[in-house]
């Protein structure tokens, strides 16, 4: 697993989001930065809460002109179900066969209770609108992980 580090040019994607709209981050990328960030897995206690903090920033990170993409290999249709039960304000983006995942480099070798298996590594990457990694965020907890955010956005 080779995760992208800052200055690297991020992969472009096109992907399904929780409407079953396509979204493309070289549009996004068109009206400022992206925040692309990886969750394991849609409607867990740990990636609701990541979820909904990014939901009640929104207002603040429009200010900044960042668009905010959330990224998982959960299918289009259980993305819908957590973003209609968390009224989430921000793309979900399906990527079932986690292409875009490798590419960035957070898919890989995970333990949890023992058992090893392949999956998402909870990072989060901001995109400049040169379509460089400007950011890359792998230390925070999923309750700060907007604050962490935020703080990186206003000290630039």
């Amino acid at each position: 697993m080779k995760t992208l580090t800052v200055g690297d040019i991020a992969p472009l994607f096109t992907l399904q989001n929780q409407k079953d709209e396509t979204v493309s981050l070289t549009e996004a990328l068109k009206t400022g930065p992206v925040l692309v960030y990886f969750y394991p897995k849609a409607s867990t206690p740990g990636c609701t809460v990541q979820a909904c903090g990014l939901r009640d920033s929104k207002e603040e990170l429009n200010s900044l002109c960042v668009t905010v993409f959330g990224v998982s290999p959960d299918p289009v249709a259980k993305l819908a179900r957590f973003s209609d039960k968390q009224s989430l304000n921000f793309s979900l983006l399906s990527d079932e066969d986690h292409a875009i995942a490798d590419a960035f480099g957070v898919w890989g070798e995970k333990k949890f209770m023992g058992k090893i298996y392949d999956g998402i590594h909870r990072l989060s990457f901001l995109i400049g609108q040169d379509g460089k990694v400007a950011h890359v965020f792998n230390k925070f907890k999923t309750k700060d992980h907007h604050e962490v955010i935020l703080a990186h956005l206003k000290s630039r």
